[in-house]
């Protein structure tokens, strides 16, 4: 579906998003841009970065709608890449137009003067495209309305103070890997065993009745052998593999605390008297800091 004035409101109430042409969230819808000249919805900015902290401007030639959500065919890093030009709150000057557009690959914006450009106010359901000035920002809440911190008719006596508040997240990032690796290792392992081993020795007894026949049961003169059997123990080494353990790998999880710092402005309010009236300055306003 096309993007167009009918479906604005929509995406801009229901505080929708910007896509890539694969999906993946750019980032939320801030505002919309008009070229009043030919009433062609133009440029949206959107929120990126970590929590939302930066704006970028993609150019809506090609984008079509989902639902709430506005696809364009430009990648994410492509859009968080784009060249940061600053509207202090108006139009987008036509020479910031031709430096987005070089970065998306498209050549010239054929805009009518931007410098004349007032916002369109969106917190009405019907959507109005009578604000002169090419590129005019469309955004909720940036209309000329009463309540607006300027000077004149369409205010009322009160002016807000706004200041940032840091918001603090955590991210989960890799800081390396644990492997488990097995390897031989020979090593030197030395031992005693007792061995045992036979040793020849002479025993000699004298001739009694009781051996006086062995004794006389050969010739009387003879030359014979008798031979003994030694025997000796050696040490022996086998080797078996056995198991002996298991081995893995855990994780614990270590929380530790660390310290963020971040610069914050806020606005300040005070107040001045002009000519003879009686009055003193508010020293007791919420945010005067004086």
């Amino acid at each position: 579906m096309a993007l167009t004035q009918n479906n604005l409101n929509d995406i801009l109430n229901n505080k929708g998003t910007v896509l890539s042409s694969s999906g993946d969230k750019i980032g939320s819808v801030d505002q919309f841009y008009v070229d009043d000249a030919s009433g062609r919805i133009a440029w949206v900015s959107v929120h990126t970065g970590l929590f939302g902290t930066s704006e970028s401007y993609i150019p809506l030639d090609d984008a079509t709608v989902q639902g709430n959500d506005v696809v364009v065919p430009y990648t994410k890093d492509q859009v968080k890449d784009a060249p940061k030009v600053n509207t202090d709150g108006g139009a987008l000057e036509e020479d910031d137009q031709d430096v987005l557009y070089r970065h998306y690959g498209i050549g010239g914006t054929g805009f009518a003067d931007t410098t004349t450009g007032g916002y369109t106010d969106t917190s009405t359901t019907d959507y109005d495209t009578t604000t002169t000035g090419a590129g005019a920002g469309v955004g909720t809440g940036l209309g000329t309305d009463a309540g607006h911190d300027t000077s004149g008719p369409n205010t009322d006596d009160a002016m807000t103070r706004s200041e940032e508040r840091v918001n603090v997240g955590t991210r989960q990032t890799e800081t390396g890997r644990a492997r488990l690796r097995k390897f031989i290792v020979t090593e030197n392992v030395t031992t005693t065993v007792p061995v045992s081993h036979e040793e020849v020795r002479i025993e000699r007894e004298p001739i009694t009745e009781g051996n006086v026949g062995a004794a006389l049961s050969g010739g009387d003169l003879t030359e014979e052998e008798h031979e003994v059997i030694l025997h000796a123990e050696r040490p022996v080494v086998e080797k078996e593999t056995v198991p002996v353990e298991r081995v893995r790998l855990d994780k614990d999880v270590v929380t530790e605390t660390e310290s963020v710092s971040s610069d914050v402005r806020k606005e300040e309010i005070d107040f001045a008297v002009d000519g003879d009236a009686d009055g003193r300055r508010g020293d007791g306003i919420p945010g005067n800091g004086r």
